[in-house]
């Protein structure tokens, strides 16, 4: 680890703000759950002009952030040479639209030994299920998937059939049609229930 000066009489907000983003956060009240305080008492750090350093330390603890990145805003978010970890945006579907829900950081060791890492993975929240997509793919398979049907955005189990045709089931009645109909954003690689 290198060496930086901090300054103890610093204006806390910036840094308040990047424990947030290591978080994957979006919003203080998230933080201030995770860390198991009063809004209220998030809201003073915020005022407060004393540099937050139990905050910072747990949270380079906890996410792997730099800690030279968390307290002075310089040099890289995370080391990733030292870390196994993934940083994979977050989307909640939401009445067949996505929005952004932040980042999941996922240990490497979660997807099976032998098959490649997802190469553009992002996380879908869809109820209580969390999917890990890899929208980098060459081919359409029979799988489950991340699909736009009608403007709707769903997982949806794909099964290919003749004359470039697709099977869509999983939700409510299955149906056929041709590929080209749908948008396929990705395939899930990994379902966390």
């Amino acid at each position: 680890m290198s060496k930086f000066k901090i300054d103890l009489d610093v204006d806390s907000t910036p840094i308040l703000d990047r424990v947030i983003e290591a978080y994957g956060f979006t919003q203080k009240l998230q933080l201030a759950e995770h860390l198991d305080m009063a809004a209220s008492s998030l809201s003073s750090r915020y005022k407060r002009g004393i540099f937050p350093a139990a905050i910072v330390v747990r949270c380079a603890a906890e996410t792997g952030a730099n800690l030279e990145w968390l307290a002075t805003g310089r040099g890289p978010k995370f080391d990733d040479d030292e870390l196994d970890i993934l940083k994979v945006p977050r989307r909640k579907i939401v009445d067949g639209q996505l929005y952004e829900a932040g980042l999941l950081m996922l240990d490497k060791v979660a997807f099976l030994p032998g098959k490649p890492l997802p190469q553009k993975p992002m996380c879908i929240i869809d109820g209580f299920m969390q999917y890990i997509v890899d929208q980098s793919f060459s081919e359409v398979y029979d799988d489950d998937w991340l699909v736009e049907v009608e403007g709707k955005t769903s997982i949806r189990t794909l099964t290919r059939i003749p004359v470039g045709k697709v099977r869509i089931s999983g939700i409510g009645m299955a149906f056929d049609c041709a590929i080209d109909d749908i948008k396929i954003i990705g395939r899930v690689v990994l379902t966390v229930k």
